[in-house]
């Protein structure tokens, strides 16, 4: 166990903070990460987007939908964005763009602005509620919920994954030390483990 105060943040698997283990975290790699854009209305759009990437887009607002290979998150009515953390359909992006342009609507490579962390364990929704407005009480933000919020100053992209205390968050790569300081220094409080990369799903 390293001291809470002590070069404090995610840069080395470990246990950090109180010797309790209230929260596990780490880093949720992307292999791709592409926005769609259109008005799920528009006839054949939704059906093209199914074609092309083998998923379902989630219609309710701040739902998600997965296959094995892809996490489909809402975003807004007419923007939901795509990310894989490995092999997947989300390859060949321009003549996908063309297809999706000639329905009406748009897409957008956005892999390398995105960094996400999968935070997890009993403390998990407490550590994140010390910089996040959104109440993530399960009757309020359940198994396949996701939302754009903040934490803190900066934007962020939440999303519930299952009935266990486990989530991910994702934020613009530029602002990634201003997220991780301050989600560090509230998970020292219960105790964190910092644990390797493993692939966003």
């Amino acid at each position: 166990m390293r001291d809470a105060q002590a070069g404090i943040g995610f840069d080395m698997p470990g246990h950090f903070g109180d010797a309790s283990h209230g929260v596990s975290v780490a880093e949720a790699t992307i292999a791709a990460a592409w926005n769609v854009q259109g008005r799920a209305t528009r006839a054949g759009f939704v059906d093209v987007v199914r074609g092309l990437f083998g998923v379902e887009l989630p219609i309710a607002p701040n739902t998600t939908a997965k296959t094995h290979a892809l996490s489909a998150l809402w975003l807004g009515p007419r923007s939901w964005l795509l990310v894989a953390g490995a092999e997947s359909a989300l390859v060949d992006f321009a003549a996908k763009r063309d297809a999706m342009n000639a329905t009406g609507g748009a897409l957008f490579d956005v892999t390398a602005s995105r960094f996400a962390w999968t935070i997890s364990g009993p403390r998990a929704a407490t550590v994140l509620a010390t910089g996040c407005p959104l109440d993530l009480h399960p009757r309020a933000f359940a198994s396949g919920a996701c939302a754009q919020s903040l934490f803190g100053h900066v934007n962020v992209l939440i999303e519930k994954r299952d009935d266990a205390p486990t989530f991910a968050m994702m934020a613009a790569r530029s602002f990634r030390r201003d997220v991780e300081h301050p989600l560090a220094v509230a998970a020292a409080q219960y105790g964190y483990d910092v644990l390797p990369p493993s692939p966003y799903r």
